[in-house]
């Protein structure tokens, strides 16, 4: 029987309620607005089918992808209408045109989110685009089993906690079904989002929500947009990502699930055919793939998935995995909770206002700011002091800023044995010898009385 005793281990994927023989289990949404399953025993037979198709109690080992990409889509307004440069559009078009059906998320007339399923083109636009909100799964893994027993091709993206559910509700691998997941920072509360909504807009008069919205001021500084009607007259409420509060409360870690903070399909554990996201960094990587539009990165993990990508209508280069994931943590990191999230969600039903609450909560305190500064001071001249005694075991006698940039040490293990033995005695951060608009930072390193350095950067 299905029992959650500790929520970090439940994803919400909902597996366990569609496979139930017995149709005993339910989604009930708890205090902080997310669904778990709660089981009729009166009607349970103990059969642990539920058990048996958890990911959460049966997780997927990790993988390395076969090949990696800096992809964009070659229809410009698909990509700016889209996310991780329009490719999700791509892989469903294939399917869509061989007669089959795909499956993602939309938003629904209430405008929360929810999984559904499309077998037209048309029908992909309400696909397109990132939700920050945990869609709600429903009945699509039972939908998706009945048209691949039919024969008909299926594509079903989603989260990758969502398609590591589906894989185990299937039990059995199917040549018709192209699995489609997304690197995922995690999923916020659906509570939160109603409350959001409501606090700033009417949902009635609600017409549309971009949270991506790239029109205004590029992939990079992308927007938060609520479009809405008021006395006959469309009102677009624009800001910039980071200064939107129910923005800010996800990208911090406040309003996310709790199993996100301890997510086992991290690291390609989800064994979806094709993973999909944006390749944030890629202007330092592949200058020429960023002109600011949105450039996707495409991690192929099966010879079907690359089977399915149409290289013919995409712009495209193969990278590295390393090069992919370099500045995209959130493939192999879980989130981290925000100090206050429990506070939040404690206080979310007692405040008149969710705004106000949001801002209040994460509001940094004291201690918080202490801690950071304190971090910042202990490892910033470490921080020097790598790249310096690297580029002096490289032969250099001069250690100026230049060259340590010019040498693009980003990522810097060698000096680590040369710190544990040399001390740091002294450091100047406004070292003045050449002048003050000259001025440069002298370290001083000593391991005894007759073996010291002093570096000038």
């Amino acid at each position: 029987m299905m029992t959650i005793s500790d929520k970090h281990n439940c994803c919400g994927c909902s597996a366990c309620q569609q496979a139930c023989p017995k149709q005993c289990i339910s989604m009930q949404q708890d205090a902080e607005g997310f669904l778990y399953p709660q089981v009729d025993t009166s009607s349970c037979i103990d059969c642990g089918l539920c058990e048996k198709v958890c990911p959460f109690l049966h997780p997927y080992e990790s993988r390395t992808p076969i090949h990696s990409y800096a992809a964009i889509n070659n229809d410009e307004q698909v990509r700016m209408e889209s996310s991780s440069g329009g490719i999700f559009t791509l892989l469903a078009e294939q399917v869509i045109n061989d007669g089959g059906v795909v499956f993602g998320a939309r938003f629904d007339k209430n405008w929360q989110v929810t999984l559904d399923h499309t077998e037209t083109i048309d029908g992909l636009a309400a696909f397109r685009g990132s939700k920050y909100v945990q869609a709600c799964v429903g009945d699509t893994y039972a939908k998706c089993s009945k048209f691949l027993k039919a024969g008909r091709k299926v594509m079903y993206s989603g989260t990758p906690c969502q398609i590591a559910g589906l894989k185990h509700y299937l039990r059995k691998e199917y040549d018709n079904l192209l699995t489609v997941d997304f690197v995922c920072h995690g999923v916020p509360s659906p509570k939160v989002w109603e409350k959001y909504l409501h606090e700033l807009v009417e949902t009635v008069n609600l017409q549309g929500v971009l949270m991506r919205d790239k029109q205004h001021e590029g992939w990079k500084r992308f927007n938060f947009v609520l479009d809405y009607k008021k006395e006959g007259k469309m009102i677009s409420l624009s800001s910039w990502h980071q200064k939107n509060d129910y923005m800010n409360a996800f990208l911090r870690d406040m309003i996310l699930r709790p199993s996100c903070y301890a997510c086992k399909a991290k690291e390609c554990r989800s064994h979806s055919d094709i993973t999909i996201a944006d390749f944030w960094g890629i202007q330092s990587i592949r200058p020429a793939m960023d002109d600011d539009k949105g450039t996707g990165l495409v991690l192929i993990h099966t010879a079907k998935g690359k089977g399915y990508v149409p290289f013919d209508k995409m712009k495209y280069n193969e990278v590295t995995f390393e090069e992919g994931y370099r500045n995209n943590s959130a493939i192999y990191r879980s989130a981290k909770p925000w100090p206050r999230r429990t506070e939040f969600f404690r206080q979310l039903d007692n405040e008149d206002g969710v705004v106000e609450l949001i801002r209040k909560s994460l509001r940094p305190t004291a201690k918080m700011c202490l801690k950071s500064f304190t971090k910042k001071l202990l490892t910033y001249p470490i921080r020097i002091v790598r790249k310096a005694i690297f580029i002096m075991g490289e032969g250099k006698t001069e250690i100026t800023q230049r060259n340590i940039h010019k040498e693009n040490l980003n990522v810097v293990a060698i000096p680590v044995a040369i710190l544990r033995t040399y001390m740091i005695s002294s450091i100047k951060f406004r070292d003045k010898q050449k002048g003050w608009s000259q001025y440069s930072i002298t370290i001083e390193m000593q391991k005894n009385e007759n073996s010291i350095i002093k570096l000038k950067i």
